[in-house]
């Protein structure tokens, strides 16, 4: 059972991660994040937000999905990967309903399905992680 719960919670681990990881991916080497910025967000939300909050949206969920998404892969920080991942999808979330109300939201709500159970279920169970083999380093030389 334990090691089905640890695969379990590598498997969300790996999808989430990847799904933000080659998002912010194709944003930066794909695309680039001017492109991204000037034909995407610029357009979408410069009647609605002043620049300088729309640029820093889309540089900040941009890196957010890379970095982020690579630490939950790793299992390096996985708490603070999924904060800020977290951080990303309400922002996301809300700048699409500000832009069109009526909204396909699915891309979100499965990011979402994957990110709020690791969120609740305890770290010490993802055992496939880096944060696992420092925490256990640590406690053998306690």
């Amino acid at each position: 059972m334990k090691l089905n719960r640890a695969f379990g919670i590598l498997t969300m681990r790996l999808i989430l991660g990847f799904l933000f990881f080659w998002q912010g991916y194709g944003k930066v080497f794909k695309f680039g994040v001017d492109a991204v910025y000037n034909n995407f967000f610029k357009k979408t939300y410069e009647e609605l937000l002043p620049d300088f909050i729309v640029a820093g949206t889309a540089y900040f969920t941009t890196f957010a999905e890379l970095i982020a998404g690579f630490l939950l892969v790793i299992g390096l920080g996985r708490d603070w990967a999924l904060y800020i991942l977290a951080a990303v999808l309400v922002v996301v979330t809300f700048g699409h309903g500000m832009a069109e109300p009526i909204w396909d939201a699915s891309h979100v709500l499965v990011r979402a399905i994957f990110l709020i159970p690791l969120l609740l279920l305890p770290k010490e169970w993802d055992i496939f992680s880096v944060d696992y083999l420092i925490r256990k380093d640590k406690n053998k030389n306690v």
